[in-house]
């Protein structure tokens, strides 16, 4: 197998993200995500990536025992392809290029996509990520399931990892995601970056049964008096402890079990 596609396949613990203080600090309860993007330029790539994911890396992937997998496709434009794998502990994250590489079915199934020459590469590049849960959000969710639902991935980049926590503290313990939930916008996860680009930053991922939905949410959110006394705090300001705002637009693939 070819070392650039079994990377894919697989990715690779970070000594620095197993070694981290977070994780010394007891965060056994909490889920480990790994938010992969794959970036492919043709339609082609596209579709074969989804064949990948669906025909042999997820049912790997779940025999393994990470479940629930997300496929999250950008609401426009061709690329990237978002895949949201969860993982109830570190030791399974850097243990999984072993376990996928001697699942037989495995390889059979997605032989096509891990094989594929230089000539006709299966995707252009693929980035990770690898975040650990907020203590006020553990667990993954799934709240919303009905086909056509649509997520928002956002990205908060703060200028030091100071602010960076002081940003997590305002989620976890001054009620910002008890906001959230109040108002109907429905979390997926929160986490804390622990490798990858742009850091110091935090990720979170909404799911909503339509735009609708996701805009009524929004507005709830903005007339709160709890998030108008909480915004109007001055260590909580965005000018204090935020550099950066990136937010995504999703959908998921008609078989990603988030």
């Amino acid at each position: 197998m070819k070392r650039r596609q079994f990377i894919a396949l697989s990715g690779a613990a970070s000594l620095a993200a197993i070694t981290s203080p977070v994780h010394a600090a007891g965060s056994e309860e909490r889920d480990y995500y790994e938010l992969r993007q794959f970036v492919v330029e043709t339609e082609t790539q596209r579709k074969g990536v989804d064949a990948f994911l669906k025909e042999a890396a997820i049912p790997a992937l779940n025999r393994a025992g990470i479940k629930p997998v997300g496929v999250f496709y950008p609401a426009e434009g061709l690329s990237p392809i978002y895949v949201l794998l969860r993982y109830p502990s570190l030791e399974l994250f850097a243990s999984m290029t072993e376990r996928l590489a001697s699942d037989q079915e495995l390889l059979s199934k997605g032989e096509a996509f891990i094989n594929a020459p230089a000539s006709a590469p299966a995707f252009k590049r693929m980035e990770s990520s690898l975040l650990l849960a907020f203590k006020g959000m553990p667990k993954l969710e799934t709240p919303v399931q009905n086909p056509g639902r649509v997520f928002q991935l956002r990205t908060y980049e703060s200028p030091s990892v100071k602010t960076g926590l002081k940003k997590i503290e305002m989620f976890n313990d001054a009620g910002e995601i008890k906001i959230f939930r109040e108002v109907g916008l429905n979390p997926v996860f929160f986490g804390q970056a622990l490798a990858g680009a742009k850091m110091p930053n935090l990720t979170y991922m909404l799911a909503f049964k339509d735009m609708d939905e996701q805009k009524a949410a929004w507005k709830r959110f903005g007339g709160h008096p709890d998030w108008k006394r909480l915004s109007g705090m001055p260590e909580y300001s965005d000018n204090a402890i935020l550099c950066g705002i990136t937010n995504l637009s999703l959908t998921a693939a008609e078989y990603s079990q988030i």
